[in-house]
């Protein structure tokens, strides 16, 4: 169960290094523009305080990677805990679909490696 629980760790990781560069790098771009369904003038507005937020999405990525490398439980739950708060956040306050892309993938990588404890 360990290594379905790590493969599901480094999804949301991968998930997470993907949310970083649509928000730090391509936010003004069409891809980032469609993904986030902005304008040219809302995203170019807005870059700056996307790229603050790729950047927390970075901080997740390495506290996952951390507790893959290290093997520690206990670093894997928390910042999985972290991804899953923040996808509730998402989700009642900016849209459900973050529900479903970032919660729920957290919820079930965090299940797993509880299990696999």
């Amino acid at each position: 169960m360990s290594v379905v629980a790590n493969v599901l760790v480094g999804l949301v990781a991968a998930l997470h290094l993907y949310f970083l560069v649509l928000e730090m790098f391509l936010w003004t771009e069409p891809l980032g523009r469609k993904t986030f369904n902005n304008s040219v003038e809302l995203a170019e507005t807005t870059k700056v305080l996307a790229a603050n937020q790729g950047l927390y999405n970075g901080f997740l990525v390495a506290g996952l990677v951390w507790g893959l490398v290290s093997d520690q439980t206990d670093v894997k739950v928390f910042f999985l805990a972290c991804v899953v708060v923040a996808g509730l956040y998402g989700a009642a306050t900016v849209s459900r679909r973050i529900l479903l892309v970032q919660a729920l993938p957290a919820a079930l990588g965090l299940a797993a490696v509880l299990v696999a404890a």
